[in-house]
């Protein structure tokens, strides 16, 4: 039986290629636990897991993971940003920004602050209705240095594959921690606080008026659309394919920034048992999140929680944390003055899928 040569080239390629090597956390846009839209925003919100989309004085916009994709690339989903509101007259203090923040301890390969620092190079699938420059900064928060690079959108409602390489920087290295180090950022719109310098296409001592330098208002028109997908930031000069991941993976790894507790389907009881209350609070069980989180989590409660005993429902309540909050388990607590419940054992109930609990590690 005949046996195909492998080149050296194919077997260097294939060896050279190891697993995880994308630094961005669902760069496809796959995994969307807060909800798949947002509109009316005019601050700061979020809808794909682990990207936060921030406006300041930058008009409204419609946030959502979208199903429109570049063709025959494998992506299934995008993240889109949809101008509702236009703001065509900027104040100097607008901005628009889509980010992630990676923490410094998934960073120490990259040799940052020694001679031998590693460059870092961005590839991701943009389409935009509107045409021109745009700016990809990325920022050491550790060290309080940036560079920007720009990118130009050519044609208009059509998708675009970019490719950036930021050099690697001999000057200050990344904390060894479970805190934020790098932050990705794509701009989007910027006033002139952002503008008014010289764009930073070297690592230099993070100056605003350096960091998006040229960028468009993409602000301008509601006839204005951003989509993007295939986010890959990787060490080295050349970008490579992106990184696929199977679903439970790039889930697993969202995970430690945020759990949706519930929501999965109607009327879904979790696992938190009440063991104890008294005529205003319920104390509920031990909850543990799928993976270890980040740090200690905050809550956020969307829809309507229910506490439910002997097929009663008891709304109206106030959730919160009892104190002592871990990162791998957590008691949270029911309060709702002479809220009726009169025997131990109730449970949490969530009546629909808009209503669970949001737990979040996230840097935002």
């Amino acid at each position: 039986m005949a046996i195909d040569k492998v080149t050296s080239a194919a077997l260097e390629t294939s060896t050279n290629q190891p697993n995880f090597r994308n630094i961005i956390i669902n760069g496809d846009m796959s995994q969307a636990q807060r909800g798949t839209s947002v509109s009316s925003l005019t601050g700061t919100d979020a809808t794909c897991d682990r990207w936060r989309f921030a406006a300041t004085s930058a008009g409204t916009w419609t946030i959502s993971q979208s199903t429109t994709v570049p063709t025959g690339e494998g992506f299934a989903t995008s993240f889109k940003a949809d101008c509702t509101t236009a703001n065509g007259s900027l104040s100097a203090g607008s901005i628009l920004r889509f980010s992630q923040f990676i923490e410094g301890q998934n960073l120490q390969y990259l040799k940052k602050g020694t001679s031998s620092a590693e460059s870092l190079t961005i590839s991701f699938h943009v389409r935009s209705a509107k045409t021109g420059t745009y700016i990809v900064n990325i920022k050491d928060r550790d060290n309080t240095r940036s560079f920007s690079q720009s990118y130009t959108i050519s044609s208009a409602d059509t998708w675009e594959k970019k490719t950036i390489t930021f050099d690697g920087d001999t000057t200050g290295a990344f904390g060894n921690d479970n805190d934020w180090s790098l932050e990705v950022h794509f701009y989007l719109v910027a006033g002139t606080t952002y503008t008014s310098g010289t764009l930073a296409t070297a690592w230099e001592s993070s100056t605003s008026a350096n960091l998006a330098v040229g960028q468009v208002n993409l602000a301008d028109s509601t006839s204005n659309d951003w989509y993007v997908t295939g986010i890959q930031l990787e060490a080295g000069s050349v970008a490579s394919d992106f990184e696929f991941l199977p679903h439970d993976v790039n889930k697993e790894r969202c995970l430690r920034y945020c759990f949706k507790h519930g929501g999965e389907a109607s009327t879904q009881y979790l696992n938190a048992q009440g063991g104890y209350y008294d005529a205003n609070y319920i104390a509920f069980g031990l909850v543990s999140p799928p993976v270890p989180m980040r740090s200690a989590p905050s809550l956020t409660v969307n829809g309507t929680v229910i506490v439910h005993r002997l097929n009663t429902d008891y709304t109206g309540w106030t959730w919160g944390f009892i104190s002592g909050v871990q990162s791998q388990s957590w008691f949270v607590s029911a309060n709702k003055s002479s809220h009726g419940v009169t025997a131990q054992h109730s449970l949490i109930k969530c009546a629909t899928t808009s209503d669970f609990f949001l737990y979040s590690s996230e840097f935002f």
